[in-house]
C-alpha cells in the first residue's frame, strides 16, 4: 500500500481538563490528494493533525498511515513518513545553528555526515533560507522562522506533509514563495489554515471542523462556495471568491 495514504477512523480525543477536542472524525486521503482543514479557533485542527504521527494518542478510533497503524512500536516509521509542521516555528527550531536544527532529523535516522548536509543544503535552498544556515534561530524573523521549520521537515524527504498555519506571520512575497512551494511538492499534504485563498489555490479537497466534528468534506470550491456552512463555522469566503464590493460583480 502506498505510503501516501491516511487513514482517520472514529478519532475522539478529550484533554486531561476534560476538553473534548475531536468527536467521532473520520476520513481518508489517497495518494497525492491535498486536502485543507478549516474552521474557527478551537474546532480541532490542530488537535487532529497531532495525532497524524502520534504526538498525540486517540481516547478512541484509529489513524493508519499507508496501512500502518499509528501505535508506539510504529512511531518512528511514521515520523519518517509524515513530516509535520508546527503552528509555532519556536516548537519546532531548540539547535544552535539553524543547519543543525534542519540536520537534527536526518541524522537521528543514522545517516552519514555527507548525506545529513546535502539534505540540509536542498532543504533550506528550496525554502529559500540557504544564506541562514549559520543563524543562530533566535537571531532569525517570523517568516525567517517559519521557512526554516518548514525545511526540517523537508530534510526528512516525507511522503506526507502536515503543516498548521503555514502562512500566519508571513508578509506578501513570503507566503507567495510558500505556495509555490508547497504547490511543487509531489505528494500528500494536508494543511490547516485560516488563509483561505492559500487553501483555494493550492487544495482540491477541503475539510470543515466545527467543535471537533467534521461538518464537511467536499471540492473547495463547493465549500467556498456555501455561504451558509461558512457563516454557520466561523468562516468567510476567501477573498478571491468574494464580488466586488463596488460593482458586486465576481
Amino acid at each position: 500500500m502506498s505510503h501516501h495514504t491516511i487513514s482517520v477512523r472514529d478519532l475522539s480525543f478529550a484533554y486531561p481538563d476534560g476538553t473534548h477536542a475531536l468527536e467521532g472524525v473520520s476520513f481518508e486521503v489517497g495518494h497525492g490528494e491535498a486536502i485543507a482543514v478549516v474552521g474557527a479557533n478551537g474546532a480541532g485542527k490542530s488537535t487532529l493533525l497531532l495525532h497524524l504521527n502520534g504526538l498525540l494518542t486517540p481516547d478512541l478510533g484509529s489513524v493508519d498511515i499507508g496501512g500502518t497503524p499509528v501505535a508506539k512500536g510504529t512511531l518512528p516509521e511514521i515520523r519518517r513518513t509524515v513530516g509535520m509542521v508546527f503552528q509555532d516555528p519556536d516548537d519546532q527550531l531548540f539547535m544552535p545553528t539553524v543547519a543543525e536544527d534542519v540536520g537534527f532529523g536526518p541524522l537521528n535516522l543514522g545517516l552519514p555526515p555527507e548525506a545529513v548536509a546535502a539534505r540540509t543544503d536542498d532543504a533550506l535552498a528550496r525554502v529559500g533560507a540557504a544564506h541562514l544556515k549559520e543563524r543562530p534561530p533566535y537571531r532569525l524573523s517570523g517568516g525567517e522562522k517559519r521557512a526554516v521549520a518548514i525545511a526540517t521537515a523537508l530534510a526528512m524527504e516525507p511522503s506526507i506533509l502536515v503543516m498548521d498555519e503555514p502562512s500566519s506571520g508571513l508578509d506578501p512575497h513570503a507566503r507567495r514563495r510558500l505556495i509555490g512551494l508547497l504547490a511543487s511538492f509531489e505528494h500528500t499534504r494536508i494543511v490547516a489554515t485560516h488563509d483561505l485563498d492559500l487553501a483555494a489555490e493550492l487544495c482540491e479537497r477541503t475539510i470543515v471542523m466545527r467543535a471537533g466534528r467534521i461538518v464537511a468534506d467536499r471540492r473547495t470550491g463547493d465549500v467556498f462556495r456555501d455561504d451558509a456552512l461558512l457563516a454557520a463555522s466561523g468562516l468567510e469566503r476567501p477573498l478571491g471568491m468574494r464580488g466586488c464590493p463596488i460593482c458586486g460583480r465576481p
